[in-house]
């Protein structure tokens, strides 16, 4: 049986790491877990270390501060990263479109028709709201997703026991390098709404329809 409670952000991304080599699936240049959810007691601690890992992970904890201040910028434009962090990554500069826009800036997504906003208001109105969601990919948009794809789908937040609860659905979420850094712009939002509703961060609920490690990231013998 999966395990699906965790301390924190480093414990998660180790046991899958591992869970995948073990029991993932060959998809499209990766293994890959299907239908995974697991909770996270503590997101604020949201630091990924090396220390104890199969393939040293090196995050980079300033690159995860820029992305985080890009997406609050709410400025889609991958030349703005490059302002806040000195340089744009190759990444980017391959899923930009010709004017150097990207679609997986969640800020932006987050700002588009004030659903932040919505967000805060509806919980501070009605703490017992369904309805506090914040939408990020839509397959009605999904001619404009010729460069690149949203990888999350939807972030809800609830109130319970007198916290503030987040869940993150997500169609595809890479281990490496897409957990590692969304999990720590996302746990960012969560105490960011939070702060607004003047209430403490409760626990934060991630689900991948497709969890990986992409086959460059995979030690040989487990290949």
């Amino acid at each position: 049986m999966i395990k699906n409670t965790f301390k924190n952000a480093e414990e998660a991304y180790k046991y899958f790491f591992r869970e995948i080599l073990k029991n993932g699936t060959p998809f499209a240049n990766t293994k890959a877990l299907f239908n995974v959810g697991f909770t996270i007691e503590n997101p604020m601690d949201n630091h990924i270390h090396d220390k104890g890992s199969i393939v040293p992970r090196k995050w980079n904890l300033e690159y995860a501060r820029a992305e985080w201040q890009w997406y609050l910028s709410g400025d889609r434009s991958i030349y703005k990263l490059g302002e806040i962090y000195g340089k744009v990554p190759e990444i980017w500069k391959r899923m930009a479109d010709e004017d150097g826009n990207v679609n997986s800036n969640y800020g932006y997504q987050w700002e588009r028709n004030e659903q932040l906003d919505y967000v805060v208001s509806m919980l501070k109105h009605n703490p017992d709201t369904r309805q506090a969601c914040i939408s990020i990919y839509d397959g009605k948009e999904i001619e404009d997703y010729f460069h690149d794809t949203p990888c999350t789908y939807a972030v809800q937040f609830t109130i319970l026991n007198g916290k503030l609860n987040m869940c993150v659905t997500m169609r595809s979420n890479d281990l490496w390098y897409g957990f590692c850094n969304d999990q720590y712009c996302f746990s960012m939002l969560q105490q960011l709404v939070a702060s607004r509703l003047d209430m403490p961060v409760g626990a934060y609920y991630h689900f991948a329809h497709n969890l990986h490690l992409y086959n460059d990231k995979i030690p040989k013998p487990h290949l």
